[in-house]
């Protein structure tokens, strides 16, 4: 009887123990390790009054889900605003628009003007020909009265003329010098007209004029300063003030490669420097309305990731600050495992390593897998807020734990539930091959996600 006893205690160590011992020999744990995950802190986005509280404490919500709802009408009163000051931006868009195409009109009238001037310089020249002709018709007159006179004269000596015909001669020609001085007085009103002195330097011809003159007389200048001031308005800049009429129209036409005038000018209605601030100032009008829009919008806090609601401290009538926190949403699934081995645990430890979770909650009767995805880079005393100093001399060594993240794989929140904070016992399987990204590493590439 005794020996069957004592056979019996054998085969239930060989059962229970072996696997113990070898546990033993090929894992590495502790039971210094914690539940932890992602938590988000929920706070609005503007200032306002509570008018609703959707949630309370560990009400599972889901991404989107409104939680806290703002008094909305302050911020419907400022979209209010903002959509007049829109309307109020696109009447002076389109009133500058219509003010630029007056100037366009005022800018064709003035091309016109130009090509009046040209034409009233080429009349003047013209006119200086006539003049210029008429003169000589009146010298040549003056020059036969003058002819038919000394004739009469002598004929009147010899008794062959009579007085009256001597002195009608002699009426002729005072007559026909009157009328070149006169005609001549003509020609150097219109050169005068034109810019020229009365009588052309060295002896040069009265119908002489400089070449190009339709192009540089005074008025043709100006009426081209008037057209380059009314282009600049509109944002067309023209060529220099020194350039000829005849360039300055070149230039514009060349704006269109078939020189099409009325597309050349419907093109620069929208390019126009005005019409241009005035789209700016629409453009900031809707930018203002967006915003007004976006505030409104943010009246309804949204829950930002799926999870259960924690930490409620809002009601309904607070008045609560854009950023003030007013609850907190744990998540379910972005849960993890947080180890703190003994500095003398780590030697054999790495990325991608299985990793048998037991949590207290539940016993040994559910195994949570998982694998190291990394290494915290310092140990829990060098982050704490008063980090240790051994600089006295009283040096007294304590053992380190380093904080060793375990992922969990297949974990379903809806079975069996892991909370923050639980205890678990993890057991890494140092003795195994790791697998996975950054397999084998103690440090994770950068850039990498484990």
């Amino acid at each position: 009887m005794f020996g069957v006893v004592v056979l019996a205690a054998l085969v239930a160590a060989a059962v229970f123990a072996v696997p113990a011992v070898r546990a033993a020999m090929d894992t590495v744990s502790t039971d210094d390790a914690y539940v932890n995950g992602h938590v988000t802190f929920v706070a609005p986005r503007v200032p306002g009054q509570v008018l609703r509280v959707l949630v309370d404490d560990n009400a599972r919500v889901k991404a989107g889900d409104v939680l806290v709802e703002l008094d909305p009408e302050p911020y419907q009163v400022q979209v209010n605003i903002k959509q007049a000051a829109l309307a109020a931006a696109e009447a002076d868009k389109r009133a500058t628009e219509s003010e630029v195409r007056g100037q366009l009109a005022q800018l064709r009238s003035q091309r016109w003007k130009l090509q009046t001037a040209i034409e009233q310089v080429d009349n003047q020249i013209a006119l200086l020909n006539a003049r210029v002709a008429a003169l000589r018709s009146k010298d040549a007159t003056l020059a036969r009265a003058k002819s038919d006179l000394a004739r009469f004269k002598e004929t009147l000596a010899r008794g062959a003329e009579s007085k009256q015909v001597y002195d009608a001669a002699v009426e002729a020609v005072g007559v026909a010098e009157a009328q070149v001085k006169q005609a001549t007085q003509e020609v150097y009103e219109v050169r005068v007209g034109l810019g020229l002195p009365p009588l052309p330097p060295n002896g040069g011809a009265l119908t002489d004029v400089p070449a190009g003159l339709n192009q540089t007389f005074s008025t043709v200048r100006q009426a081209v300063a008037d057209m380059t001031h009314i282009a600049a308005q509109v944002g067309l800049p023209l060529s220099k003030s020194e350039a000829t009429p005849t360039q300055v129209i070149e230039e514009f036409r060349a704006r269109d490669a078939k020189g099409d005038v009325d597309r050349i000018f419907a093109a620069l209605v929208p390019e126009a420097p005005a019409v241009k601030q005035a789209e700016a100032k629409v453009l900031q009008a809707k930018r203002d309305l967006d915003q007004a829009e976006l505030n409104r919008r943010y009246c309804r806090v949204l829950a930002e990731i799926d999870g259960v609601v924690t930490r409620r401290n809002v009601n309904p009538g607070n008045n609560v600050q854009a950023g003030q926190q007013l609850m907190a949403v744990r998540s379910l699934t972005e849960i993890w495992i947080d180890a703190n081995f003994k500095e003398t645990q780590l030697a054999e430890l790495r990325i991608g390593q299985r990793v048998e979770v037991f949590a207290d909650a539940y016993g040994s009767r559910r195994v949570f897998r998982g694998r190291v995805t990394g290494f915290t880079y310092g140990t829990g005393s060098t982050l704490a807020l008063l980090p240790a100093q051994n600089a006295t001399g009283n040096f007294v060594k304590v053992v380190q734990r380093l904080p060793v993240r375990v992922e969990l794989e297949d974990y379903d929140p809806e079975g069996d539930t892991l909370y923050a904070g639980l205890s678990v016992t993890p057991h890494v399987y140092v003795k195994e091959a790791p697998t996975g990204p950054n397999a084998g590493k103690r440090l994770q590439a950068a850039g990498a996600r484990p």
